[in-house]
């Protein structure tokens, strides 16, 4: 049970908060049931300094209500900033500057030493739970449909919702909920979803929790502080999953092993996947097929013929391993194996003299005509999604937190695993697999 006095200032705080601006934000998820699924999701961001929620919505109309009280209690500056059209970004300073106010008075009736993050930390958990509350999650074995009426015989399909897919609550009507879903606005029945407190704890489940890298080289250390020692390297705007929240500092996996980083280098996210229009499915669909042709007709005119050397060292080309009864990706598998044992260097591409996991990846492509990013982040939205491990094939990508690799069969892959083992072969199931890429 909360505290009395926790409650109260949370209240202070809370109705001084409101939402604006909701912008769609596009990632990549596994939750999917077929082989190819949208990867298109939308994110819900809780921060330190803010509190938003991208994707849900186009526009959400704000308020803004503040009591005499509370007014008597912030700065002039503060005051200004809450009169005008700012969005909620620079609301919470002045959350922060009413809990000032009321601490002193609170410590000095009770003796209890209250910090500002405790009380933050409070208010955004109850604020995540209300906007948790509005979603609309479906709870299916495959999809539900979106439909331009409340009915199944005069609503047409407009989209689907797929399993764990997220939409926001607009209203209901007999049986059925009205969502809004990325750019699909219709009805899924009622029975195959689950909103209000029901939904809480299953966005929890069906959400990732993401840290995206802000600075330019951010240091994973063994524990919660500047002293602790540096576990690995991650690069700008590569994705880590988040396993843990604390003060100033957030739990993360990476390639090396469980490790923490500071909240002023990274920004926050919860990742869902929306709904897909049957235009956005189709274009979807044609777009990978482009993709997986142009690729592999770059593949196949790759003029690589002589063999790479380094020291005593010789590999095959690109092209050697490409036949007339073998796949493309089959051949990239082949082509990738020959560097295992070579070493791992963080940012770089080079497979005989060192790459990191990303520039691994990206110089065995590129040696098949395909250009890829050099982030382990951006390749979970590269080419076309596949279902799972179940479904891989080799020369797949596999995205792994802050990790991608190759998958070559039989439930292993390739990849530039870390300074201290280099290129090597691993079991795919050894890490949580965020999600299957199919190139060609």
């Amino acid at each position: 049970m909360k505290k009395p006095f926790l409650q109260l200032t949370a209240l202070s705080i809370v109705a001084a908060m409101t939402f604006t601006n909701l912008d769609i934000v596009a990632f990549a998820s596994t939750n999917k049931v077929t082989s190819v699924l949208p990867q298109a999701g939308f994110t819900y961001a809780l921060g330190n300094n803010q509190v938003s929620l991208s994707g849900l919505q186009e526009t959400v109309e704000t308020e803004k209500a503040e009591s005499e009280e509370a007014a008597s209690n912030i700065s002039k500056s503060t005051a200004e900033a809450a009169d005008s059209d700012e969005t909620v970004t620079n609301v919470t300073p002045l959350a922060s500057t009413i809990t000032d106010s009321i601490l002193s008075d609170i410590q000095s009736a009770t003796g209890a030493i209250i910090k500002n993050s405790e009380i933050a930390k409070e208010v955004e958990e109850d604020s995540e739970e209300e906007l948790f509350k509005t979603l609309v999650i479906a709870k299916v074995n495959d999809y539900v449909n979106v439909r331009d009426l409340p009915s199944e015989e005069d609503g047409e399909i407009i989209g689907k919702l797929y399993d764990k897919s997220v939409g926001t609550f607009i209203e209901e009507d007999n049986g059925w909920y009205k969502i809004k879903s990325g750019s699909v606005e219709g009805y899924v029945k009622a029975e195959y979803c689950v909103t209000g407190d029901d939904a809480v704890d299953l966005a929890k489940e069906v959400g990732t929790r993401i840290a995206t890298v802000t600075t330019t080289t951010l240091k994973v250390r063994g524990g919660p502080s500047l002293e602790d020692e540096v576990l690995g390297l991650v690069p700008i705007e590569d994705q880590l999953v988040v396993e843990e929240e604390l003060d100033g500092w957030v739990k993360v996996s990476i390639e090396e092993g469980d490790g923490y980083v500071s909240l002023d280098y990274i920004t926050l996210s919860t990742e869902f996947v929306k709904a897909e229009s049957k235009a956005e499915e189709e274009a979807r669909l044609a777009k990978e097929r482009a993709a997986r042709e142009a690729a592999t007709k770059a593949a196949k005119a790759s003029t690589s013929t002589k063999s790479s050397s380094s020291g005593s060292s010789s590999y095959n080309s690109a092209s050697s391993y490409t036949t007339a009864t073998s796949s493309i990706g089959s051949a990239v598998s082949q082509f990738a194996q020959q560097f295992v044992g070579n070493p791992y260097v963080y940012g770089g591409t080079s497979l005989t003299n060192g790459a990191d996991c990303s520039g691994f990846v990206m110089s065995v492509y590129s040696n098949f005509g395909v250009s890829l990013p050099h982030s382990s982040g951006a390749d979970r939205s590269v080419g076309a999604a596949v279902d799972g491990l179940a479904n891989a094939q080799p020369g797949d990508i596999v995205c792994y937190s802050g990790h991608v690799a190759i998958y070559i069969g039989n439930g292993q892959i390739v990849h530039a695993s870390t300074a201290k083992t280099g290129i090597k072969i691993s079991d795919a199931n050894y890490r949580t697999v965020l999600a299957v890429r199919r190139i060609f």
